[in-house]
């Protein structure tokens, strides 16, 4: 079938206008990458694109010979493993009852879910609280007080909802608990959203820094967001106290690009892999609210 001239010219303006968004999205990217990697003499000149100029691998070097680098690397990981399980359990633990047929107080209980979405209870009471609970200087201090996410758990909340009550009414003859019906056939059937709320949960715990300068004073639980900033930090002041001849200020640049990169790099390579479940996910989560 041969297509119209209106449909020719409504696809050529919409892969020129997804070609230019991929550019847009494309290029930080390629441009950090490249500076990370170009020496101080062309980044000073402006003459780094998205291609290295002046190849050289000094600002890694420094990052990667840092001494707290890797436990602060293995820090964030578990930081970003532990945070994530403990969070989709207890969303989808939030989220399930909600979901389902009514009972007394639901509207109640959907109403201070949307409350504390909107208000957040400060800083200083929550940092009572962790202290209180002797959280502080301890793991607990990260992974709790930011464990649950009022967005998240309503976004779960109308993932469930897309699946037919008659499958847990059958369940439910079979002899199945209200748990095993949750992990056993609502969770693996939501995928797609259990995916999605996952990687909100998984990105927002990567890039978490503030809870870890209030929390924690011992240097071998604080994640890698902390040790990158005391080393742009340290080349900063380095810039300030040596003799630019030294050559510390050629590399103080590159090393905030590098630190970008370290940074980001993880999310990066995870995020293809789990994106068509994203998309699918968002997808059928903004259907129902």
């Amino acid at each position: 079938m041969k297509e119209s001239k209106g449909r020719i010219v409504f696809q050529c303006i919409n892969y020129t206008f997804l070609f230019l968004m991929m550019v847009v999205c494309l290029y930080p990217v390629l441009y950090v990458l490249a500076a990370s990697l170009s020496s101080f003499e062309f980044l000073s000149r402006g003459k780094v694109g998205i291609i290295p100029m002046g190849f050289t691998l000094d600002a890694y070097k420094r990052i990667l010979t840092y001494p707290m680098l890797g436990r602060s690397y293995f820090n964030t990981f578990f930081y970003t493993i532990a945070g994530t399980i403990i969070s989709m359990l207890i969303s989808a633990l939030a989220a399930y009852p909600l979901s389902r047929r009514p009972f007394p107080g639901q509207k109640f209980m959907s109403k201070v879910i949307v409350i504390a979405m909107l208000f957040s209870a400060g800083i200083v009471p929550t940092f009572l609280v962790v202290t209180k609970l002797n959280m502080y200087n301890t793991v607990w201090s990260i992974l709790l007080p930011t464990a649950v996410s009022s967005f998240n758990v309503i976004l779960l909340k109308n993932f469930f909802q897309q699946i037919p009550y008659e499958l847990e009414e059958s369940a439910s003859l079979d002899g199945c608990s209200q748990t095993m019906i949750l992990f056993r056939i609502i969770l693996p059937l939501s995928m797609p959203g259990v995916v999605t709320v996952g990687l909100f949960y998984a990105v927002a715990q990567w890039n978490s820094y503030f809870p870890a300068m209030l929390y924690l004073r011992d240097r071998a639980l604080v994640p890698i967001q902390i040790i990158l900033r005391d080393i742009v930090i340290q080349n900063q002041t380095t810039d300030l106290a040596i003799d630019l001849v030294k050559g510390s200020d050629q590399i103080s640049e590159s090393v905030k690009y590098a630190t970008i990169m370290v940074a980001t790099l993880p999310i990066m390579l995870v995020y293809p892999f789990i994106q068509k479940y994203f998309v699918k996910g968002v997808m059928v989560g903004s259907v129902k609210g």
